[in-house]
């Protein structure tokens, strides 16, 4: 890709496609820090319905100096609308008689029987499974991209949740590993002399159910975007009470919801 390809699709990053989003990859394997590369290579993944979309982004946001600034992007008009795809003309078809029908039928059933007894048996119940996932994965839309909303920033937000650093292992010092018992054995000396009580509790008091004032804030922020960075994350437990939430904020789409969860439950029952 020149520069005045790369101009261009500044200018009209709506006219990028496959080939387009394809060539990126080398300006951002050379640049990684090229912030408008990757950006427009976000809305090529995003309008191709490419499944590296989603950790595209995650990428790209380890990249990205000010996550605002992104997340304004993504959202934005230019990067969410899609171009309507024309309708193909139809091809014209080839009409054969029905004799030629029936010998046809009976060419790939025998075709279809032989390949079968060549293969290696495969058990009815594997099968079953795998298309069953396959289907649930499907109608979940997991692995198509997110389309987050400009009022949904805590959606975006849960998702940005890089993978956790994992804590550094250093090796042990046998000269700190005494000194570390030594410690918790004065602690405990410390507090035998000490001899701290429990004051008992005022019955009196006031007790707050900090528990209630949390949930209007937490059931406000469900969204079905929401629901659905869970269902990438594979937070299936959290999905299905994010759907269950929704139930009760949007009752006239429950039956949605409800089908959903269901769905959820058995790909988590084939994945056990």
């Amino acid at each position: 890709m020149n520069n005045n390809e790369f101009t261009y699709l500044l200018q009209h990053p709506e006219n990028i496609d496959a080939l387009k989003t394809q060539q990126l990859n080398e300006v951002i394997s050379e640049f990684p820090y090229f912030q408008s590369a990757r950006a427009i290579q976000l809305k090529g993944l995003n309008k191709t319905n490419s499944f590296k979309y989603n950790q595209t982004l995650k990428k790209t946001a380890a990249y990205t100096i000010d996550r605002k600034v992104l997340f304004d992007f993504i959202t934005s008009p230019i990067f969410i609308s899609k171009e309507k795809n024309e309708i193909e003309p139809l091809e014209e078809i080839e009409v054969i008689d029905h004799e030629d029908v029936k010998a046809l039928h009976k060419k790939i059933t025998d075709s279809f029987f032989s390949k079968n007894a060549e293969a290696e048996p495969v058990t009815f119940q594997k099968q079953e499974i795998s298309k069953q996932e396959e289907i649930a994965t499907d109608v979940l839309g997991i692995g198509k991209p997110i389309q987050f909303v400009s009022s949904e920033p805590h959606s975006f937000n849960e998702w940005m949740q890089l993978i956790a650093q994992k804590p550094i292992v250093r090796e042990e010092n046998p000269v700190s590993k005494i000194e570390e018992i030594e410690e918790k054995f004065n602690l405990i000396n410390k507090f035998i002399e000490l001899n701290p009580k429990i004051k008992p509790v005022d019955k009196n008091a006031i007790n707050f159910n900090v528990t209630m004032e949390d949930t209007p804030e937490n059931e406000s922020l469900m969204t079905e975007t929401l629901a659905k960075v869970y269902l990438e994350q594979k937070k299936y437990e959290n999905a299905v009470k994010a759907y269950r939430i929704l139930i009760l904020k949007y009752p006239e789409k429950s039956g949605f919801f409800a089908d959903r969860i269901n769905t959820i439950k058995k790909l988590q029952k084939n994945k056990s």
